[in-house]
């Protein structure tokens, strides 16, 4: 995989990363945790970006799903492609082509380790960071985020 330099992201697919920020960014309002973008495109053809969401209990997976959907609908006139896992409420799949975004039970997400999966690409931002950095590198295994403030 190239290094690719925080701009890339934004330049390769601008909608797509546009509508992965609202996503990750309307779970957290609705208390979603854990939440993360994943820069696939470089290893999947399916997709450019992976939205990963963990929430706490059922109820709470259908209403960030719902309220992805509708947010991204009324600001993006984004509506996504299919979803799956709607009515089990464990694991609800939202493709909108360019973007998946997975808003898993958090029991769910433990099992299936999704991100486990992806370790090698870059994670996108979407909270303001004070560098403005949009993209962040994988960390090798073990390597915390307090390993590089030391």
């Amino acid at each position: 995989m190239a290094d690719r330099t925080p701009s890339d992201s934004t330049v390769d697919d601008p909608a797509g990363v546009e509508l992965a920020r609202l996503a990750a960014r309307t779970a957290d309002e609705k208390k979603g945790s854990d939440i993360i973008i994943l820069d696939v495109g470089e290893v999947l053809a399916i997709a450019g970006y992976f939205v990963v969401i963990s929430a706490s209990n059922p109820r709470l997976v259908r209403t960030i799903a719902d309220e992805i959907e509708g947010i991204a609908k009324r600001d993006l006139g984004r509506a996504p492609v299919r979803t799956e896992g709607r009515n089990e409420q464990q694991w609800i799949l939202i493709d909108y082509g360019d973007v998946v975004v997975h808003v898993f039970h958090e029991d769910m997400r433990e099992f299936y380790e999704i991100e486990r999966l992806y370790l090698d690409v870059d994670r996108i931002e979407w909270q303001s960071s004070p560098s403005g950095s949009s993209v962040s590198r994988p960390r090798p295994r073990g390597e915390s985020s307090a390993d590089e403030s030391a």
